[in-house]
């Protein structure tokens, strides 16, 4: 596996870390919103990697190495020596609903061949979950599957993403990689604690929390929030909802995407199904960079090659916390993981990513979530 990098700042020249000749890569880019949509953006990569296959996604950060940028654009461009890999991509806008579009992308790969499906979502119009639930719905499908929503900072206006074209709104890029020689492993781990009394979710539809305990969930919300609840729905990112939906399932960590003045409802970034438990949960900065650490360590565990790449999708939520400490939790994550694997990735909307020791792929918030592959 090679792997270039590179990183422009606004209004700056692009720096490469380091610039080898490579045969038809993988090139993922993540950035800034307004950066993305230059028009001039894909044919300025298109010039730099003439025959590499570009994924385009915003961020509300961007992650390469040790640092978190702001306002760039990352360029992480990677040619597989015995991996091969398909991409598809699809848009919200041409489908009913978000579990049939999720079928359709996955009965585009070879699914018995298939080893691990890595999501480059937008992170306005989708419902991660409902994603999840279709990809994973088609006879067959047994990959893995990490990824993430796209982010916009925390100004939740819109999100961009494309396969080979200029980004746009509404498309979710999935990148399937094939072979026995690659090694994948990935984990997550949030750093949360939970507070105040434990509720019930009574009325809820998809990924819209209309109720709890009987009384509209917004009202009872701003009510925790006090003073906070003018800054919504930023503020939600500091005080996310730990959804545990029976006492068999793993508590989920959902923030809060928007919110309906007009019903009284809050838009969460994945399912709240009707009675689930629900809590309000907080961190401190200590707890935040220590989950990173706690996530890389499980992506250790039981590889066999060390990784040569760490593709890390953390949450928006985390960052805002974090401050001017965000680059903390990346360099926890590298201490762990080694120096020898490069690191991109973006922050996001929602992470991707089944539970440790598990296949089965959740959509998360407010976690740290890494995917290391080697060959």
């Amino acid at each position: 596996m090679k792997v270039n990098q590179a990183k422009r700042l606004k209004g700056g020249a692009w720096e490469f870390t380091q610039q080898e000749p490579l045969k038809e890569p993988l090139v993922l880019v993540f950035g800034d919103r307004f950066l993305l949509e230059d028009e001039n953006i894909y044919q300025e990569i298109r010039q730099l990697y003439p025959d590499g296959h570009l994924v385009f996604g915003s961020t509300s950060g961007e992650i390469m190495e040790t640092n978190v940028f702001e306002e760039s654009i990352t360029i992480t461009a990677i040619e597989f020596e015995q991996t091969r890999f398909d991409i598809v991509s699809e848009n919200i806008n041409d489908f009913v609903d978000i579990e049939k579009m999720g079928a359709a992308i996955s009965g585009q790969f070879k699914l018995q061949e298939l080893n691990h499906l890595f999501i480059v979502s937008d992170g306005s119009f989708v419902n991660g979950s409902g994603l999840i639930e279709g990809l994973e719905s088609v006879e067959g499908f047994r990959a893995s599957i990490t990824g993430g929503l796209c982010g916009d900072g925390a100004r939740f206006e819109k999100t961009l993403t494309s396969y080979n074209e200029n980004p746009k709104q509404g498309e979710v890029i999935a990148i399937g990689l094939y072979g026995e020689a690659l090694e994948v492993s990935y984990a997550n781990f949030g750093g949360w604690t939970p507070f105040g009394p434990e509720r019930t979710i009574t009325r809820s539809e998809g990924n819209v929390l209309y109720e709890i305990d009987g009384k509209p969930a917004l009202d009872l919300y701003k009510k925790y929030l006090g003073d906070k609840a003018d800054e919504l729905p930023q503020a939600a990112l500091l005080y996310p909802l730990t959804v545990q939906q029976n006492e068999e399932s793993e508590p989920l960590v959902r923030t809060i995407l928007n919110i309906d003045e007009d019903q009284n409802s809050m838009i969460l970034a994945g399912d709240v199904p009707m009675n689930s438990k629900v809590q309000l949960m907080m961190s401190t900065m200590d707890d935040i960079a220590e989950g990173a650490s706690n996530a890389a360590e499980l992506a250790m565990q039981n590889r066999k090659k060390k990784p040569e790449l760490a593709i890390l999708v953390s949450c928006v939520g985390r960052k805002l916390v974090l401050d001017q400490r965000t680059e903390d939790e990346i360099e926890e994550v590298a201490e762990v993981i080694g120096g020898q694997a490069k690191i991109t990735g973006f922050y996001s909307y929602g992470e991707m990513a089944p539970f440790a020791g598990k296949n089965e792929c959740q959509l998360h918030n407010q976690t740290m979530t890494l995917t290391l592959l080697s060959e």
